[in-house]
C-alpha cells in the first residue's frame, strides 16, 4: 500500500476508486465500504484509494473553540494504516487538516481534491457523508457535480449489527465503558494499540514491575486507566500482562502520553520492537498515590487481578 502524506504529485495521480472519511476504528461498517471500493476498483482496472485527515477535522476546530469538543481516537495514525492495509486498500492520502484545507468551499473540494487531485473516476461514500467548508456539501451536489467532473457517485447504507448502527461514536463508548467485548464485535476484530517500545523513566524496574512503554501520539485516547492485557509480537505466542495508559499521576504531575505494559515473567529488553497490546479487561482508573510504597502496593494488587484473570480464562 502506498501513503501519501498529501494528494499525489502529478505524475503519480492514477484514475481510482475513491472513498473518503476519517476512518477511526476501521469497523465493520468502514469495511464493508471498503470491501465495496475494492471491488469496483478491480472493475475500473485501477487503484482503490482513501482520502484521510490528520488531525481529526474536529480536533482541528476544537483546537480553536474548546466550546465545541474533540472526540477521542479509536487508532493512532500508524494503527489505521495498518488497518486500511490490511483491507487490501492500494493508496491512502493523508491530508494534512489545516486552515486553508478547512476553508476549502465543497464546490472547490470536488473540482481540486477530488476531481483532479486524485483523478476520481469512482467515488464511494457513507450514507452521512458531508465535506467542504461549513460541511455545505452533501449528496446533492456530488450528484451534480459528478457528470461534469468525469466520475461515477454511489453511496452506501448504514452497516447495523444487532440493529445498532455500527459506527465510530458506539465504539468509543464501548471502549470507554470497558465493554472490549461489545468494542471486538463493532470492529470485527479485538481492540488492539500498536507501536515501538521506547526507553522510560525506568522507574516500574526499581518498584519490581519492569514496563514496555509505548507512546501515544495524540492526546485523546478512547482508554485511559488500566487493563489486562495481551502482547503480541515478542514470539511465537501473545504474553500476559497488565497495562496503563495515560498520564501516570502518581509519578509526575503533566507527564506525557504513555501505554505502560508489565508482561509477567518476561526476562529480556524488548527496546525498539513493534508490538502489538490487546485490550482484554480493565481493572480501574489512573489514581495518585502518597507515596512508592502505596503506588507499588497497588501494582501487585493489578498484577494478581490480571494473573486471575488468565487463570481463569
Amino acid at each position: 500500500m502506498r501513503v501519501f502524506r498529501r494528494l499525489p504529485p502529478p505524475d503519480q495521480r492514477l484514475p481510482c476508486a475513491l472513498t473518503i472519511g476519517n476512518f477511526d476504528g476501521v469497523h465493520l461498517g468502514h469495511r464493508a465500504l471498503l470491501a465495496r471500493l475494492r471491488e469496483r476498483a478491480a472493475e475500473l482496472g485501477g487503484p482503490s484509494c482513501v482520502l484521510t485527515f490528520e488531525p481529526h477535522p474536529r480536533e482541528f476546530f476544537a483546537a480553536r473553540n474548546p466550546v465545541i469538543g474533540a472526540p477521542t481516537r479509536i487508532l493512532t495514525l500508524r494503527n489505521k494504516l495498518e488497518a486500511l492495509e490490511a483491507e487490501g486498500i492500494d493508496r491512502v492520502c493523508v491530508a494534512h487538516f489545516n486552515e486553508r484545507f478547512a476553508a476549502l468551499d465543497a464546490q472547490t473540494f470536488v473540482e481540486q481534491v477530488i476531481a483532479a487531485g486524485l483523478r476520481t473516476r469512482h467515488l464511494l461514500i457513507g450514507d452521512d457523508f458531508r465535506f467542504g467548508a461549513r460541511r455545505s456539501g452533501d449528496f446533492a451536489l456530488l450528484e451534480h457535480m459528478a457528470p461534469v467532473c468525469g466520475f461515477e457517485l454511489e453511496r452506501m447504507d448504514t452497516v447495523a449489527l444487532d440493529a445498532v448502527r455500527v459506527s465510530s461514536s458506539a465504539i468509543r463508548g464501548a471502549l470507554t465503558e470497558g465493554d472490549f467485548e461489545r468494542a471486538t464485535r463493532l470492529l470485527g476484530r479485538p481492540y488492539r494499540i500498536s507501536g515501538h517500545v521506547i526507553h522510560g523513566r525506568k522507574l516500574g524496574r526499581a518498584l519490581g514491575f519492569p514496563t514496555l512503554n509505548l507512546r501515544i501520539p495524540h492526546g485523546r485516547p478512547a482508554v485511559a486507566g488500566v487493563f489486562v492485557v495481551r502482547v503480541h509480537g515478542l514470539g511465537s505466542e501473545p504474553l500476559p500482562g497488565v497495562a496503563s495508559l495515560g498520564t501516570r499521576p502518581a509519578v509526575e504531575r503533566g507527564g506525557r502520553l504513555l501505554l505502560e505494559v508489565h508482561i509477567f515473567d518476561l526476562e529480556r529488553d524488548a527496546y525498539g520492537a513493534l508490538v502489538e497490546v490487546e485490550f482484554l479487561k480493565r481493572l480501574r482508573s489512573e489514581e495518585s498515590y502518597d507515596s512508592l510504597e502505596a503506588l507499588t502496593a497497588q501494582i501487585q494488587r493489578d498484577a494478581q487481578a490480571a494473573r486471575a484473570y488468565f487463570q481463569k480464562e
